[in-house]
């Protein structure tokens, strides 16, 4: 998700407010803990009605574990069909950090080298005629310092703006840039499938779903989650709504848009689901061939540059967003696109955290103006 001054700005209230209350609810007594509860399922529904939101599903982790989860509203307006704690979101770019664990763990293995040039393992320019495409490397991609824009357009085409490593800068270019190394190192191309994308990029599809199913997904858990658009997935999956809670296609997502967008923004999932990758983060079990060691796992959730114009600290980790709060460090990623709003973050101190995913666009407000601010005025 990139943030801009306005936004920070805008929901800079819930930075203080959500640490307060994610640690009020890890910490509470039983009776308070039941209260909280009880007010969150009368609440919620009212924020979804003031801001025409269709459908919502949470999840909150209390002493790493999911103690509380719940579904509100519908998946689609379209099917009345009620949201439960199967109904899949797109996640957007809640898919990054998923991403970037799995990059650890490449790195971890010796697959790939955290700070080598990318241009070591691929023989193919992304940038041509532009020397600093050498600079580029999964350190600076994870941390969005590669220059490049968040995706190209005519009004910002795919260049560099400014030195790799210089300073921050959100980029979805570069998340796919990384995506195409490791699919090159450790998947496979179809050629027989392509399609072209923003300003006639020509992409192939891959396996970067399964990949990512059989060595992250799978292994943590997480079943109803997935990249490729399935019947299976269909089924159980939220309808995108607009800002007046009416409802829109959305394109399926086929391998062929995963192969560009699938690291970045492709990843659909429950609020369960994710809950389950955010509690494998903050309490890791023993490392093995698809969990972090010790040393992946804070070198990804260590301040790696700092988040320009912030009116709170924020930094970028590799793939997370960091707020240094008055409770403590909270590692943070949300997600938005047409339709779908979603936030996610943990405290690892607290051992705490939620998952809140919505399908319509008055998700923005609910979650970032109200849902934590009016629910800590409350609870506190």
């Amino acid at each position: 998700m990139t943030w801009t001054r306005r936004r920070l700005l805008a929901h800079g209230a819930w930075s203080v407010g959500g640490a307060s209350l994610l640690s009020t609810l890890a910490c509470a007594k039983d009776a308070h803990w039941r209260e909280s509860i009880a007010f969150l399922e009368r609440r919620i529904p009212q924020m979804m009605a003031e801001f025409k939101v269709p459908g919502l599903s949470i999840a909150v982790i209390r002493d790493a574990s999911v103690a509380w989860r719940r579904g509100f509203g519908l998946r689609s307006q379209a099917s009345s069909a009620p949201v439960d704690d199967d109904t899949i979101f797109e996640g957007q770019s809640m898919s990054k950090p998923v991403f970037a664990y799995r990059v650890m763990k490449l790195c971890e293995m010796g697959v790939l080298d955290l700070d080598a040039p990318l241009t070591r393992y691929t023989p193919e320019r992304f940038v041509e005629n532009d020397p600093r495409l050498d600079l580029v490397t999964a350190r600076r991609v994870l941390s969005h310092t590669t220059g490049w824009p968040n995706w190209r357009s005519t009004d910002d085409p795919l260049r560099f703006n400014f030195t790799p490593g210089d300073r921050w800068s959100y980029s979805g270019e570069g998340y796919h840039y990384l995506q195409s190394v490791v699919t090159r190192l450790v998947g496979h191309v179809d050629t027989t499938r392509c399609g072209t994308f923003e300003m006639h990029y020509r992409v192939c599809a891959t396996d970067f779903g399964d990949y990512m199913t059989a060595n992250v997904l799978k292994p943590f858990g997480m079943t109803r989650s997935g990249y490729v658009w399935t019947e299976a997935i269909g089924k159980n999956q939220a309808g995108a709504h607009d800002k007046d809670g009416m409802p829109f296609a959305r394109r399926k997502s086929t391998a062929v848009d995963v192969a560009r967008y699938g690291s970045a923004g492709s990843l659909l999932t429950t609020a369960g689901d994710y809950a389950k990758f955010l509690i494998e983060v903050m309490a890791p079990k023993p490392p093995d061939a698809f969990r972090l060691n010790d040393a992946s796992r804070t070198e990804m959730l260590r301040p790696q540059v700092a988040v320009p114009e912030s009116p709170i600290p924020a930094q970028w980790a590799l793939g997370w967003q960091v707020w240094r709060l008055e409770k403590g460090q909270a590692i943070v990623h949300g997600g938005d696109d047409n339709g779908f709003h979603s936030l996610s973050a943990f405290f690892p101190a607290q051992r705490s955290g939620f998952v809140v995913l919505t399908n319509g666009e008055g998700g923005v407000d609910l979650i970032w103006k109200h849902l934590l601010t009016d629910l800590l005025s409350r609870l506190t």
